[in-house]
Formats: C-alpha cells, sequence, structure tokens
C-alpha cells in the first residue's frame, strides 16, 4: 500500500486548482503583455508565453521569496506560548514583513492581487485545513490551537487595516501552519505561480490546455527549480540580528524585469479586460 509522507500530502492538498484562493483573477501581467503586442516579437505565441514566463518566474523569485522565507522561519520555530501572544515579537514581526513587502512593490495592480489572494489563504487554512479539535495529541492540539488562534488575529489586523495581508506572508503562515518545509514551500509557490500564469494563457485563448500541460510539464519544471537555487537563501532584512553578515544588495529581495512592473501597472489602462489584476 502507498503511504505519503506528509508533506506529499500536503503538496497534493494545495496543488488543487479547486482550492478557494482568489488566483483566477489574476494574470500577472500577462494579459497587458498580450494586449500591448509584446507576443508579436516572438516567432510564435508559444515562445511569446514560455518568455514571459521565464521573466516573470525570475523576478517573482527574487522579489517574493525572501518574504515567503522569513515567514516560514518565524513560525515554525516558535513554541505555542510564542505563537499564543495577541501583541508579541511575532506579531509585530509579521507585520513589519508585510509592510515591507508593501513598500517594495511599487506596482498597485500587483498589490491588489497580492492583498485578495492572501487573505483568501489565511481564511482558506482557518475554514478548510485547520485541524478540530481533539484529533491530535495534546502537544499537537496546542501547536494547533495556537496556530488558529494567530490566523484568526492575523485576519483580524488585516480586516483593521493595521498590515495588508499579502500573499508571499500569508502563504509562509499558511505553510508553516500545516508543517510544509521550507524548502517545498518555496518550490511549490513559485510552482503556483508559473501554473497560474499558463492557466491565465488558457483563459486569454492564447494556447489550449494541451499546450499549457506540455509547457508546464517539460519547460516550467527546470525553471522553477533554477530560480529556487538563486533564491532560496535570500532574506528580507527584517529579523536580522545587528551582528549578521546581511548585505540588502546581495541578500535582499530586488525586482530583475522592469518592464514587466510597467506592463502589469498598465492592466487597468486596457479597454477590456478578462482578469482584474
Amino acid at each position: 500500500m502507498l503511504d505519503l509522507d506528509d508533506d506529499t500530502y500536503i503538496l497534493l492538498l494545495l496543488a488543487d486548482s479547486n482550492l478557494p484562493t482568489g488566483s483566477f483573477v489574476a494574470s500577472s501581467g500577462l494579459e497587458s503583455y498580450m494586449k500591448h503586442g509584446f507576443a508579436s516579437l516572438a516567432p510564435s505565441v508559444d515562445q511569446a508565453i514560455v518568455t514571459f514566463v521565464r521573466h516573470s518566474l525570475s523576478t517573482y523569485a527574487r522579489s517574493v521569496i525572501p518574504f515567503v522565507s522569513d515567514v516560514h522561519r518565524l513560525i515554525s520555530s516558535a513554541n505555542p506560548s510564542e505563537l499564543y501572544q495577541s501583541g508579541g515579537e511575532i506579531m509585530d514581526s509579521l507585520a513589519a514583513i508585510d509592510r515591507l513587502y508593501e513598500a517594495s512593490t511599487l506596482n498597485h495592480v500587483t498589490r491588489r492581487a497580492s492583498m485578495t489572494q492572501g487573505v483568501a489563504l489565511l481564511t482558506l487554512y482557518s475554514k478548510g485545513l485547520s485541524n478540530s479539535p481533539g484529533v491530535n495529541s495534546n502537544a499537537d492540539s496546542q501547536r494547533t490551537s495556537a496556530l488558529s488562534r494567530l490566523v484568526d488575529k492575523y485576519k483580524l489586523l488585516i480586516r483593521r487595516e493595521e498590515t495588508p495581508g499579502h500573499l508571499p506572508v500569508c502563504w509562509g503562515i499558511l505553510t508553516a501552519a500545516l508543517g510544509l518545509s521550507l524548502e517545498r514551500a518555496q518550490y511549490l509557490h513559485l510552482f503556483l505561480h508559473a501554473r497560474g500564469l499558463l492557466s491565465a494563457a488558457v483563459r486569454l485563448n492564447e494556447i489550449g490546455p494541451y499546450g499549457a500541460q506540455q509547457l508546464l510539464l517539460h519547460v516550467v519544471r527546470p525553471l522553477v527549480a533554477a530560480e529556487l537555487q538563486h533564491c532560496s537563501r535570500l532574506r528580507t532584512g527584517v529579523l536580522e540580528s545587528e551582528q549578521s553578515e546581511y548585505d540588502v544588495t546581495v541578500d535582499g529581495p530586488a525586482n530583475t524585469w522592469p518592464l514587466g512592473e510597467v506592463i502589469a501597472t498598465r492592466h487597468d489602462l486596457q479597454h477590456s479586460r478578462i482578469f482584474n489584476s
């Protein structure tokens, strides 16, 4: 009988395209890219989409993975008593990381989509993925209860507009709360970004579903692996001590595709559009 480890089973759960995370409303700039005629610069539409996925994935990994990683490490290393504190260091650190992402994301379209998807992830955990009381052992129950309390408190901060609730921060919270390893949390986040781009291409009728699956199998896998290798050790700097050798230009987040940022910013200027962002 096949016995899946916990990480693998959680990966299967989170990779479900039916999860109500709100990602179907966002094309991550692809719709604007196609509408502005950049696909005509490539020999074929497929190659244009591959080019977009490659550039988008590269800049997304460099700008987002540091935030996912810091939040995941913060939650994973905390004990239940620290998680229970309503105004403790963990909540302050989460809010600081969230505000840093808000400040470093200049594109208002990206910020809007990120906040929509972020709060959807926390709602998904609260309503669908957190354990029912009494299912686990006492130790596990205490941690699960503390994590549920932390998620509820953070959602309250978001509703009060005291913190933005961006997708990378909420993804780090969700995957750490579910016990998914950091490396797999990073990998899955990048994979879902690439898959979302190809899903958007199908909805835009630029490629067919078979073509999207072919790209997902043969093109996306090495791209995700390469970006993860380059960016897995990046950090935001928020959690660094004064004695650490942290260099923001080397170890910190960055945008590596300014053209993509400009194109995505122009999304709302389109005469007609399928996606909200």
